[in-house]
């Protein structure tokens, strides 16, 4: 089984050591890609402040993350699921993970970052701004372009069960092949019974499920073996085969449930 996530805008800095690209996961497919990203944001982030901060989407309280860009040897690295924060990673809560759980991410769990393309969750990388929506004018290309090509030649059906929990802008980094992989909806369903689509809490959701699989050490090779375990584990899930898209059905929007679900998740 693969998981696939989206980053945040929101990193933790520090970490130690430095940045060693050919440690990164698919080094060889994707070192003249990401050798070129990097190269076109330091060029961005060390010309004018105001041209950057307009590029990578900065306010006036956080120019200061242009600096990330120049000391990415240099700033210390950190695991790439200890690095990035914000409501799926909290929900996630990887600091209360053991070993044997972070473990089980490291194997299961790629991030799509915007500097290095795919990257494995336990993969040592800097802290950096950029996303998938930001404008590189050195690059010569959209960052989608860049990416979507550098990964066109990823072995898929090596990755078995494939569950893409990126949103839209960064799924398109890295396209899944027709036929491969199955998208995450998360509903909520109201005291009526209907269910309604989650927004807030969509990325929780999320958090919560990545969070429950380590924490259960599960293999998974099959749709049908995603549903048992949910299933065994008390999760509502359900697999449209024909628009491949995974629907789970949380309780997550509300408060007393949120932590209900926590409690279950620890």
């Amino acid at each position: 089984m693969m998981i696939l996530l989206p980053p945040s805008e929101t990193k933790r800095t520090g970490g130690d050591g430095s940045l060693r690209l050919a440690e990164l996961r698919g080094h060889e497919q994707l070192r003249e890609a990401r050798d070129r990203v990097r190269a076109a944001l330091e060029e961005l982030s060390r010309g004018d402040e105001d041209t950057a901060a307009k590029a990578l989407k900065l306010g006036v309280k956080n120019r200061g993350e242009l600096q990330h860009n120049l000391r990415l040897d240099e700033s210390g690295v950190l695991p790439a699921i200890e690095r990035y924060t914000g409501v799926l990673y909290d929900a996630l809560d990887v600091p209360t993970l053991n070993a044997a759980e972070r473990a089980w991410l490291a194997e299961h769990v790629l991030v799509q970052s915007a500097l290095l393309g795919l990257v494995g969750a336990g993969d040592r990388i800097p802290a950096y701004r950029l996303s998938a929506g930001s404008r590189l004018p050195g690059l010569g290309s959209p960052l989608k372009r860049v990416w979507s090509e550098a990964h066109a030649g990823t072995d898929w059906a090596e990755a078995g069960l494939v569950l893409d929990l990126r949103s839209k802008d960064y799924a398109a980094l890295a396209p899944l092949p027709a036929g491969i992989g199955y998208a995450l909806h998360v509903v909520q369903r109201g005291d009526d019974g209907a269910v309604r689509a989650l927004n807030h809490f969509n990325k929780a959701a999320k958090g919560d499920l990545v969070r429950r699989l380590a924490r259960s050490g599960a293999r998974l090779d099959t749709p049908q073996q995603l549903l048992d375990w949910a299933r065994a584990t008390g999760l509502e899930l359900s697999i449209d085969e024909s628009t491949r898209v995974v629907t789970l059905v949380t309780e997550l929007g509300a408060p007393s449930a949120r932590s209900s679900a926590r409690t279950a998740a620890r």
